[in-house]
């Protein structure tokens, strides 16, 4: 059966939420309501302009950390330590009992670990010979 189907690059806003909306009503039925909830901690820079930060939400009972960037400028003063914690505090206060996380990176990777974080998976052979490694952490 022919249903037009097609590689793009990209699709419209609109047409990734048709889906995204479509997904979440699976997701509903299947597994019941999520108590999903944003979180972000943002970094400002001298000028009050966003420098950096953390990104990411709580929801059925995890902290998932999407983004957290310290500029070069910001590093090396404990302020992803800070991030991280304060994140943390916040989803046990919404009663989550772990935070996830995943990364390129290998400074990075090596602070997750210092922080109490473990991996629990990891994709090798990415191009240039990165890995990406998953990362949890229970409270």
């Amino acid at each position: 059966m022919d249903m037009g189907l097609k590689i793009v690059e990209g699709m419209p806003q609109q047409d990734e939420e048709v889906i995204l909306d479509r997904l979440k009503a699976f997701n509903i039925e299947c597994f019941g309501e999520s108590d999903r909830r944003e979180l972000a901690i943002p970094l400002h820079d001298t000028a009050g302009d966003i420098a950096g930060g953390l990104v990411g939400y709580t929801g059925r009972g995890w902290l998932y950390v999407s983004m957290l960037f310290i500029p070069e400028w910001m590093r090396a003063k404990g302020l992803a330590t800070r991030l991280l914690t304060m994140a943390e505090a916040e989803a046990a206060k919404r009663g989550c009992i772990g935070a996830y996380i995943d990364t390129m990176n290998p400074a990075a990777l090596a602070l997750y670990l210092k922080l109490g974080y473990r991996p629990i998976g990891k994709l090798e052979g990415l191009a240039g010979g990165h890995d990406v490694t998953w990362l949890e952490k229970r409270f």
